[in-house]
């Protein structure tokens, strides 16, 4: 299973399988056409609650790691929709955030392993 992320601002990779952006809101300054998304699925995104609550402090993050895997938990078609391209190859998560060590990517990704 390979599963990596990446971030918005950052060149695609032509090895970077199903591109798929992960947020719910679309990156600044960033152009669909930069992107070279195979889907943007705001439903793997943490909610507009949850990801105003977080605001990327790194305090925060064991908490905001179980509420959103609980959010997931929510989200059966569109996880597994997805788990079904990790099965069938290399996935690229792309995310916005500048904390790359402290984003939904990271969450998901190990999230997405932990079920596939």
């Amino acid at each position: 299973m390979d599963i990596r992320t990446q971030r918005a601002y950052d060149q695609p990779n032509p090895d970077d399988g199903y591109r798929i952006l992960i947020d719910r809101l679309w990156p600044r300054g960033v152009a669909k056409a930069d992107l070279q998304l195979d889907e943007w699925n705001k439903d793997l995104a943490p909610s507009n609650d949850l990801r105003k609550w977080f605001d990327h402090d790194p305090d925060k993050w064991d908490a905001f790691q179980d509420r959103y895997r609980k959010e997931l938990d929510q989200q059966t078609d569109a996880v597994n929709a997805l788990l079904h391209h990790v099965r069938k190859g290399r996935v690229t998560l792309v995310f916005g955030a500048k904390d790359e060590k402290h984003s939904n990517a990271e969450v998901l990704r190990d999230y997405l392993r932990e079920r596939a």
